[in-house]
């Protein structure tokens, strides 16, 4: 059980009053850079400003508290913007809770299947495309407000969004892209400057202040949004038939994609602070903490890789730290809130600009592109673009059936099957050749025999004059039940020819496959050797040389 231990329990054993006051520094930092990101990606999503904050305050506590990682951050991130902006369009936000809570099982069943290590078999490829793609929806998505134009629809795809943007832009709202502008400049040139204050706080207080100063024409959430106060209560979701049979599909996204990210900021943090995370327990954390989200009001939540780095270069240790955050932003909700209703639109933009580019990851993308197999920078594109033009569960089915086709395609080419007469034995220093005599035929499978290669098992010729056909497989690391098929084919074709078959060092795994099926008895033990000499003398055993 050790293993679904949450870090805190770990943590609080050589727990010191230094690491407290570290925690509770770092804490209230990472709070103040989380307060504008969580009002803006709950808006980004299509919901109320307070709903991120319930998400940061309910999600950020439970998987810090619960996690696999000392120092992860949780709350929303920019990942799940357009899922959930699209499940509230197409589900309202009732669909929206019975998806997060669904996710959140899904989550827990992952952690409790040991499955933290199943991640690794999602290609980078297809991460790096959708995480892209995703950052190229949040940009498009906000180019409205940016600009202050008036759409005169409510498109909730980001190709009608692009599309109603380009047809509206002749209401551009030179004020409002002013203020988007110097936002922008806050931003990215505050930190130059700013070494210690959020940038994103900064440019909130004086873009808000400049909006009121000067009586600014520019939306601000108030003017779009009604802002509570109020804590967040508990509800349970109606879960009916009909609204899990409709938000299933978004639930395994989200619950995929809160375990991809949330395991790819904690092998950030661990590379930053030299440990290792709990992977199973991480995920069993994100489950509790996104199901406690829904149940609050909140968004789906995962690990924020940019609070969380926030969070190691203040000074957290603990998963304390992150408890903190959560408990600062909660006591914000309570006293502060209101004034959240001044800030403009365009700089929520602006902030979500930001977020886009830094996580687009723009660079590796081209890199990737420039130097990796033709293969591999498809994968890339295709997930990029179904990402934008369609949505990432289309993304993700498409670029993994893609990724694993190209994959069987490679493994079915290294799969090679060869005659030999002599083969030199590496297993001395010297080496000898090994004579094979007349009557047999030795053929050398290489690599994987599974249903993309199961047509390279060999066919024999009728008057061929041999009596005796080995198969060496020391080679074959795996096979299935194709495989399986392809051979006892080939059993039958010799068995009517009068030939016999042998088998030479037979790994684990293929012989399993041979007994369960039964050509293992069907051939017989005494014709499965351990290694070809054994094999060529059960050859000259079974039909001496005349």
């Amino acid at each position: 059980m050790r293993e679904l231990t949450p870090q805190l329990i770990h943590s609080l054993k050589h727990y010191s009053r230094e690491t407290l006051v570290k925690d509770l520094i770092s804490g209230l930092i990472v709070a103040i850079i989380a307060l504008p990101l969580s009002i803006a990606l709950a808006l980004a999503s299509g919901v109320s400003p307070e709903q991120g904050l319930y998400t940061a305050i309910v999600a950020g506590f439970l998987i810090s508290a619960l996690g696999g990682s000392k120092v992860q951050i949780a709350g929303p991130t920019a990942a799940f913007a357009t899922i959930v902006a699209g499940i509230v369009a197409k589900n309202g936000l009732e669909g929206l809770a019975v998806a997060t809570v669904l996710a959140g099982i899904m989550l827990i069943l992952m952690g409790l299947l040991r499955m933290g290590s199943m991640i690794k078999f999602i290609p980078y490829t297809i991460t790096l495309g959708f995480t892209a793609g995703i950052a190229v929806t949040i940009i498009i998505g906000q180019l409205k407000d940016f600009f202050g134009l008036t759409f005169t629809q409510s498109p909730v795809a980001t190709m009608w969004k692009l599309e109603e943007a380009v047809r509206c832009f002749p209401t551009l709202n030179l004020a409002a892209m002013g203020i988007g502008v110097l936002a922008l400049l806050i931003l990215f040139l505050g930190p130059l400057v700013l070494k210690k204050v959020p940038s994103s706080l900064v440019a909130v207080l004086v873009t808000a202040g400049v909006v009121e100063l000067f009586d600014l024409p520019v939306n601000t959430i108030g003017d779009l949004y009604s802002i509570s106060s109020a804590l967040p209560h508990f509800a349970v979701p109606n879960f009916s038939y009909e609204t899990v049979a409709a938000v299933l599909p978004d639930a395994f996204t989200i619950a995929v994609l809160a375990a991809i990210e949330s395991l790819l900021s904690a092998v950030v943090a661990d590379e930053m602070i030299g440990t290792r995370h709990n992977s199973n327990m991480e995920l069993v954390a994100q489950g509790v903490g996104n199901a406690g989200s829904a149940f609050f009001g909140g968004i789906p939540a995962t690990g924020a890789i940019a609070r969380t780095a926030a969070n190691i270069k203040n000074g957290g240790s603990s998963p304390v730290a992150g408890m903190v955050h959560a408990v600062i932003l909660l006591l914000v909700l309570v006293l502060l809130m209101p004034y959240a209703a001044h800030i403009p639109m365009p700089c929520i933009a602006a902030i979500l600009f930001q977020v886009a580019y830094n996580m687009s990851g723009w660079r590796t993308v081209v890199q990737v592109a420039q130097h990796s197999p033709l293969s591999d920078a498809a994968v890339l594109l295709v997930t990029f673009l179904l990402t934008v033009i369609f949505d990432l569960v289309v993304a993700i089915v498409v670029g993994l059936s893609l990724a694993c086709l190209l994959f069987m395609k490679r493994m079915a080419d290294v799969t090679e099957v060869k005659e030999w007469e002599y083969v030199e034995d590496t297993n001395d220093e010297q080496g000898r050749m090994k004579p094979v005599p007349a009557h047999v035929m030795v053929y050398e499978l290489t690599g994987p025999i599974f249903f993309g290669a199961a047509d390279k098992i060999p066919h024999i010729e009728r008057n061929t004059g041999r009596r005796v056909l080995i198969l060496r497989m020391r080679a074959v690391p795996a096979m299935d039940i194709t495989a399986i098929n392809s051979l006892h084919r080939l059993y039958d074709e010799c068995k009517s020819k009068g030939i016999q078959m042998v088998f030479s060092h037979v790994n684990e795994q293929p012989m399993s496959v041979f007994q369960k099926s039964g050509m293992y008895d069907l051939v017989g033990a005494e014709n499965f050797r351990p290694n070809i000499d054994a094999a060529l003398a059960r050859a000259v055993e079974m039909a001496p040389e005349k």
